[in-house]
């Protein structure tokens, strides 16, 4: 299992509960530091874990990470592409190069892991994507457009790759509603006060995504785990 943004939050999480379920974990984030800790963590643990930094921006990335899985565990079954940004703010401050940052990780970056991961599950015969996306993308609401933009086009792409999957790949979408992680740390002051006031009140931890992640994950290999929602109690 190759996940990306595993340097915190949901991805760190799901890499802990699934390495512990036994899971050969490759780990991939841009703040090599976090990854050398957790794959640490998780060999103390008595699992088995690889790493290497891993920017989704960048295509040549996503297929190092695809290789190392190769290379170390000899293949790959599962990509969580989980890597994003939430750089929200109204669209009338035309903040046009944070809507281009989440295009470029947010939507290029799950299509940089499909183009190196769809082609290695083919050869395999099997293999599962699971993509990471949000409940701004159900509900709409002021500040979040362009951020839920992203995130609803990677369900739709999820979906078309569902259909052409055929019956040997699988594709999960997860959309964690409130979730305890640093979303808001690439904000605006402004933007993380409003934030983490929101999580401060509503948040659920990170593993609760990671358990739905596992869910999806476990099923036998005939079925296919379409769409997830884990959100808070309390969210609207």
């Amino acid at each position: 299992m190759a996940i990306t943004g595993a340097g915190s939050g949901i991805g760190e999480a799901t890499a802990l509960l699934l390495a512990a379920r036994g899971a050969k974990v490759v780990l991939g984030a841009r703040r090599t530091e976090r990854l050398h800790a957790l794959a640490a963590r998780i060999e103390r643990a008595g699992g088995e874990a690889a790493w290497t930094r891993t920017d989704v921006t960048r295509r040549e990335d996503l297929t190092g990470l695809v290789d190392l899985a190769r290379d170390r565990f000899g293949r790959l079954d599962v990509l969580v592409g989980n890597a994003g940004v939430g750089l929200i703010s109204p669209l009338d401050e035309l903040r046009v190069e944070d809507w281009e940052r989440m295009i470029d990780v947010n939507l290029k970056g799950v299509l940089y892991g499909i183009a190196a991961a769809l082609p290695v599950f083919r050869e395999q015969g099997s293999g599962h994507f699971v993509h990471t996306v949000s409940t701004a993308g159900l509900r709409i609401v002021p500040l979040q457009a362009v951020y839920a933009a992203t995130k609803n086009a990677v369900r739709t792409l999820s979906e078309g790759l569902r259909q052409e999957a055929g019956d040997s790949l699988r594709v999960t979408v997860v959309s964690p509603g409130v979730t305890r992680t640093e979303f808001a740390d690439s904000m605006s002051p402004q933007m993380q006060a409003l934030v983490r006031d929101r999580m401060d009140k509503t948040a659920i931890p990170p593993d609760a995504i990671a358990r739905a992640i596992a869910y999806a994950v476990e099923q036998p290999d005939n079925v296919d785990v379409g769409d997830i929602v884990v959100r808070p109690t309390a969210q609207d």
